[in-house]
C-alpha cells in the first residue's frame, strides 16, 4: 500500500530535510539518530555546512544520554532532486512564510519519486495551505517539531486529504528516533500544544510590553513555580523572535482581536537585528553560545 511502512522498510532509505536553521538541523540530527542518511537542503553552502556541523558535536551526546541508536550521517545538499534520491520522506522546515514555503513544495513535488512522504515543519500554517503547490495532496500533512532533542513531541495533522496510511506510518515509525507523534483529529491552527503555549508567550510579553516587569523576572517565576527548565523568553530566544513574530503575525491575521502589544515588543528587536541566539542578543545576551 502507497506510503505505508515499517522502520525495516525505511531504515536504508535516507531522509531529506529543506532548511538548515534552528529546527531543521535538529529534526536532521534526530533522524540521523538510527545509523542512517539524511540529507539537508540549504541554499547557503554556509548555513548547510553548520547545520552538519551541529549534528556531528551534538549527536553523540544525545545517544549516549539516551543509550541506545547510532550515529548517521548528515551531508548538506544545494539541488533538490540530489536531496529527494530515494527519500521516504520529506520534511520541509523553511521560514514560516506561506509564499516561500508554497514556492519550495512546488520543487519538492517536481523531483520526488512517487512514495515520498512530503511533511511541513510549519508551525502555525495547515498544510491545506500548502496543498495546491503538490500534485498529490494524499501524500502531504503537517510534522511539527518542537525542540529537540529536549523535546520530541510532535504534532501531526492531515491537510484534509491526507492518506491515513501517511499518518500510520509517522505513527509507528517515529518513536524509532526518539520522537513521538500525537495526531491532531481536525485541523487547528497552532494545533495541540501551540495553541496552549501561544497563550503562555503571548500574555508573557504582554507583561513585560506594560513594563509589569522584566522578561528574566518573568522566566525566573516560571521555572520556579511550575518546575520548568526554561522561561517562555529564553524558549523565544531559542525558536528566533523573527520565527515568533511570524507567527504571531499569523495568529493575528486569524483572529483580529489578539492585543498588539505583544507583537509591536518583539517587532522592535526583530528591527535591531537582536533574534535570539541564532544572532547572538535578543531578550538575553547569547554571544560565545552556539545556537
Amino acid at each position: 500500500m502507497p506510503f505505508s511502512y515499517t522502520f525495516d522498510d525505511i531504515v536504508d532509505r535516507p531522509v531529506a530535510v529543506f532548511g538548515a536553521g534552528t529546527l531543521g538541523r535538529r529534526i536532521a540530527m534526530m533522524l540521523a539518530s538510527r545509523g542512517g542518511l539524511v540529507r539537508i537542503y540549504s541554499r547557503s553552502a554556509e548555513t548547510a555546512a553548520d547545520a552538519v556541523r551541529y549534528v556531528e558535536e551534538t549527536l553523540p551526546g544525545v545517544l549516549a544520554a539516551r543509550g541506545s541508536g547510532a550515529v548517521g550521517t548528515v551531508v548538506p545538499v544545494d539541488d533538490v532532486a540530489a536531496a529527494l534520491d530515494d527519500a521516504w520522506l520529506a520534511i520541509e522546515s523553511v521560514p514560516e512564510r506561506l509564499d516561500v514555503k508554497k514556492a519550495m513544495w512546488s520543487a519538492i513535488d517536481a523531483a520526488a519519486g512517487p512514495d515520498t512522504i512530503f511533511a511541513t515543519n510549519s508551525s502555525s500554517y495547515p498544510s491545506r495551505l500548502m496543498a495546491d503547490a503538490v500534485g498529490d495532496p494524499a501524500r502531504l500533512c503537517n510534522l511539527h517539531f518542537y525542540m529537540p532533542p529536549a523535546a520530541n513531541a510532535a504534532d501531526i495533522m492531515s491537510d484534509g486529504r491526507t492518506d491515513p496510511e501517511v499518518l500510520a506510518t509517522l505513527r509507528r515509525v517515529l518513536p524509532e528516533f526518539d520522537i513521538h507523534p500525537f495526531e491532531a483529529h481536525r485541523e487547528s491552527t497552532g494545533f495541540i500544544f501551540n495553541r496552549v503555549w501561544a497563550a503562555i508567550k503571548r500574555e508573557s510579553l504582554a507583561v513585560v510590553a506594560e513594563g509589569v516587569a522584566e522578561p528574566s523576572s518573568v522566566d525566573a517565576m516560571f521555572r520556579l513555580n511550575l518546575g520548568a527548565p526554561i522561561g517562555p523568553f529564553q524558549m523565544m530566544d531559542a525558536v528566533g523572535l523573527d520565527v515568533v513574530l511570524d507567527i504571531e503575525e499569523h495568529y493575528a491575521q486569524q483572529n483580529p482581536n489578539l492585543p498588539t502589544g505583544p507583537r509591536e515588543l518583539l517587532r522592535t528587536y526583530v528591527e535591531a537585528g537582536r533574534l535570539g541566539m541564532k544572532t547572538g542578543e535578543g531578550f538575553y545576551d547569547h554571544r560565545g553560545t552556539q545556537a
